[in-house]
């Protein structure tokens, strides 16, 4: 019976230590999968065709500016 029970946990670490390896390798292969693609497929950055700091800047600052005199018609 003795046997039996040591036999059984053998087996339950060797399946286990084989899963875990594999999760190991396939973790591995999968980020040097992503360093090469990311190194030799680049993703693009986008940007918006005639969209300047310069014009957001002054689009941040009407806004900011309309929503100070709205909120002083509607206070006083």
């Amino acid at each position: 019976m003795e046997n039996l029970v040591f036999e059984g946990f053998k087996f339950m670490a060797l399946g286990m230590g084989t899963v875990f390896s594999f999760l190991i390798i396939m973790i591995a292969a999968m980020n040097l999968q992503s360093y090469i693609i990311h190194k030799f497929f680049p993703e693009p950055i986008p940007t918006i065709p005639g969209s300047t700091k310069k014009n957001n800047d002054k689009a941040k600052i009407a806004a900011i500016s309309a929503a100070i005199q709205h909120h002083k018609n509607v206070k006083g």
